[in-house]
This record gives structure tokens, C-alpha cells and sequence, in this order.
């Protein structure tokens, strides 16, 4: 079940941890996790879109 966000840190996304029930400070941490590797993930796409741009 987990923080219901279907992240979990070095297990790859879509793949819950093995225990159901997380402390609220995992969840936390969890979520601090996922959107720190989703806010790469858009710096990521806005330098691809830079690269197109100039060629």
C-alpha cells in the first residue's frame, strides 16, 4: 500500500515497498524522493527541448 504514490527508492517506480504500512516520516521521505527525481526528470526534458531548438 504504501503512501499511495506507487514510488518506492531503489526498487523502480510502480513497485511498492514489501511492507504495507509506512511511518508517516517514510512517507514523507518517499514522496521528498519522487519529486526530487521528478524535478531532474523535467530539468532533463527542458535541456532536451534546448538541444532541438538549436539544431
Amino acid at each position: 500500500m504504501g503512501c499511495g504514490c506507487s514510488y518506492s527508492s531503489g526498487s523502480g517506480y510502480g513497485i511498492q515497498k514489501a511492507r504495507s504500512f509506512l511511518t508517516q516520516e517514510e512517507k514523507v521521505e518517499l514522496l521528498k524522493e519522487y519529486k526530487n527525481d521528478l524535478e531532474k526528470e523535467a530539468q532533463g526534458v527542458s535541456e532536451r527541448i534546448k538541444e532541438l531548438e538549436v539544431n
